[in-house]
């Protein structure tokens, strides 16, 4: 996660702006909709009143369920993306294929392929040997790591000229200095991260198949899927605001501040999720599956390419 003034940014907020973001666009367009359906020469009154009465319809409680379980999705993909590489974390963020196809066949009664099924155990295979441990010699051990300490005025002038920018508590004690390295070069747990991922993937894909089910069983009713985006966007606000931002995050939000820690990067990263978001419903409401997971492999393709560039990722043999 990305270091502003020596803070980083609160995971919550972000999942909370990301359905804002999501809600602000959605009804956008709703209201263009509903607005072709009226007179233009009714009052901007009766446009809202319209909108409403669209939105909160006697079957809109239904994607609750749903909402929840992509805010979850949302918070925890934050949590696996904090703990693995952007590239490990693609490919064990495929899991929700196999989820998503083993919660279609449960709910909505979906058969695959012998063909299919194969697949789906190749891909958890694939999974299973990227988490293998392994050994690299040029990794970074922080039990044998050497510390280099400046001894000549010329060293401590070019460590304080380069490093100005990263170490933040002016302070001579070991806490201190532990805290500045950990800002710069934060500790990942991959079994948290592991953990988080797969959490993620089972929210997720049970949130999509609900949804998809919501949209089937109303197959006969005119409501868009920008609607149905409103209806998410609402129920989802709900608990990504009070218990994500308030309940979980409250004193951290309160001591500094709801923006703490926000630069492009994750302003990026919250537009991304939200437009992501809507993409994911259109495809679902179409069915467009082989599109999907064609997606899925240009997204761990250039997830890798990207960790390479920025990150110097190494992609060893598994």
């Amino acid at each position: 996660m990305p270091v502003v003034g020596g803070r980083r940014y609160i995971t919550s907020t972000a999942v909370f702006l990301n359905e804002v973001i999501k809600l602000a666009i959605c009804l956008t367009v709703a209201l263009y909709e509903v607005s072709k359906t009226i007179p233009p020469s009714m009052p901007a009154t009766t446009l809202f009143t319209n909108l409403s009465s669209v939105v909160f319809t006697g079957d809109s409680w239904k994607l609750a369920v749903p909402a929840a379980l992509y805010t979850l999705s949302n918070s925890l993909t934050y949590v696996g993306l904090s703990n693995l590489e952007a590239a490990t974390f693609q490919v064990t963020y495929q899991l929700k294929l196999v989820i998503t196809a083993v919660f279609g066949a449960m709910l909505l009664r979906r058969s695959l392929s012998l063909g299919k099924w194969l697949a789906l155990l190749l891909l958890l295979a694939g999974v299973f040997i990227v988490h293998i441990p392994h050994t690299d010699p040029n990794d970074f051990d922080p039990n044998h790591a050497h510390l280099h300490f400046p001894r000549s005025l010329d060293e401590w002038r070019h460590l304080r000229s380069v490093n100005r920018n990263m170490l933040r508590k002016r302070s001579a004690t070991y806490e201190g200095i532990e805290e500045d390295l950990m800002l710069g070069h934060p500790h990942m747990n991959s079994n948290i991260g592991l953990l988080a991922t797969i959490g993620s993937c089972i929210a997720s894909g049970l949130a999509g198949v609900s949804f998809e089910k919501v949209l089937k069983d109303s197959a006969s009713s005119t409501t868009s899927v920008w609607i149905r985006n409103v209806q998410l966007a609402i129920y989802s606000i709900f608990p990504s605001l009070f218990i994500g931002v308030v309940f979980l995050d409250g004193e951290k939000v309160a001591r500094g501040g709801f923006f703490e820690g926000y630069n492009w990067v994750v302003w990026a990263v919250i537009g991304v999720q939200a437009v992501g978001g809507i993409a994911t419903s259109f495809a679902i409401s179409r069915g467009e599956h082989g599109l999907r997971n064609s997606a899925a492999g240009i997204s761990i393709l250039l997830s890798v390419l990207g960790a390479m560039w920025e990150f110097e990722f190494r992609v060893g043999g598994n």
